[in-house]
């Protein structure tokens, strides 16, 4: 009996879009056959801890794995049989059991600005001094401080809420917002790329490693997906995105981490040749190491290489400081987070002042008064301190 493939995500709009898309291709690769014995498809989506969580800032609170861990948990089960991601949002170390079966074809991975509506500015220069501009990115956010450093950043609700729901805040009319600065692929899969007034590209602002790529995640033992990924591998983006990540994976950074790269990879002299550019930048935007290596390839292998090599040059001059630092500095905002908590919660503990406990029962005589207890369906009213 053919197998049914389930294949899982996050459960926000783009990541279901993106799932149709992978599921889109599937279907085209394995369309039903008059015998039945083609594989059939299906999709489940669930909530990741990134999602539950929208109080804290993904840079204090974790790396790429609040977006992947209850679905690789699934996956490992046996629950699902493909996972669906963006591939930024994948860790670069994968649990073991898991492996990236496909890397599909990439859309542009460039940041883009969207502007507030009715407003005619139209590039990042374009911005009136002073102008806010709002991103939940802090790789974003370094390496614009650093060439724009009379523009303010804001953070745009949190991450993992709908771009829908950031555009509304933008377009506000008391909202403080003059710009969004959003990835090109998430909005184009959505539908939205008519708000997009301009791309913010390299060298001005490099982009997150993978950006724009979607990946499948699929158990290292299931040699039946691993075959039906094999027709969804898309080479270039492939050794391109896998470069990218293992220079990331050198540097240790996460999703949250002011890494940005760019790649590309042309024919030439009979070969390929992968040029990458790295950069690494403090937070505050001050600090900046930027590199960029170029060599033949011959393999995914060479590619990864490649990243490897850059990340190692990007450490020797200066990147493994900033990085330091920003790790520093994320300890110390952690405990600063986690103590006002502490003092948030002995604030509750604490009981309210005799006149406030007296106050607050005399309004609830006189609600018992005015609403006697006639019967089962007459209101009732208590008081909590």
């Amino acid at each position: 009996m053919p197998r049914t493939f389930t294949l899982a995500s996050r459960a926000s709009q783009l990541a279901q879009i993106q799932t149709n898309i992978v599921l889109a291709n599937l279907q085209e690769q394995f369309p039903p056959s008059a015998d039945g014995s083609s594989p059939s498809f299906a999709t489940s989506f669930m909530a990741t801890a990134g999602d539950k969580n929208q109080s804290q800032a993904l840079y204090l609170i974790g790396g790429k794995a609040l977006w992947t861990k209850e679905l690789e948990v699934a996956l490992k089960e046996g629950n699902v049989d493909m996972l669906i991601h963006s591939l930024k949002d994948v860790p670069t170390t994968l649990p073991e059991g898991c492996v990236l079966g496909a890397i599909l074809e990439r859309e542009d991975p460039v940041d883009s600005l969207v502007v507030k509506q009715g407003e005619k500015w139209k590039t990042i220069d374009d911005l009136p001094a002073g102008s806010v501009v709002g991103t939940s990115s802090v790789r974003r956010v370094a390496q614009l401080k650093r060439k724009y450093p009379l523009l303010k950043f804001l953070d745009v609700l949190k991450k993992g809420l709908p771009r829908n729901t950031r555009l509304a805040k933008l377009d506000a009319p008391d909202g403080p917002y003059a710009a969004l600065i959003l990835a090109k692929a998430g909005l184009v899969r959505l539908g939205m790329g008519n708000r997009i007034s301009s791309d913010v590209a390299p060298p001005t602002l490099y982009h997150a490693v993978s950006q724009g790529a979607l990946g499948v995640e699929v158990r290292s033992d299931d040699t039946e997906a691993l075959e039906l990924c094999k027709k969804l591998t898309h080479r270039e983006t492939a050794w391109r995105c896998s470069a990218e990540r293992a220079c990331l994976r050198v540097l240790e950074g996460g999703c949250s981490v002011p890494v940005g790269v760019a790649s590309k990879l042309i024919a030439e002299d009979g070969g390929q040749v992968l040029t990458l550019t790295g950069c690494v930048t403090g937070l505050d935007g001050k600090q900046h190491v930027e590199h960029t290596l170029s060599e033949k390839v011959a393999s995914l292998g060479d590619a990864e290489s490649v990243g490897v090599k850059l990340a190692k040059i990007l450490i020797e001059t200066g990147a493994k400081k900033i990085l330091e630092d920003i790790n520093v500095d994320r300890d110390r905002r952690v405990d600063e987070a986690k103590a006002a908590d502490e003092v948030a919660k002995a604030s509750l503990a604490l009981r309210p002042p005799p006149l406030a406990r007296i106050q607050t029962n005399s309004i609830v005589a006189t609600l018992q008064e005015l609403y006697p207890a006639t019967d089962n369906s007459s209101p009732t009213f208590t008081a909590s301190f």
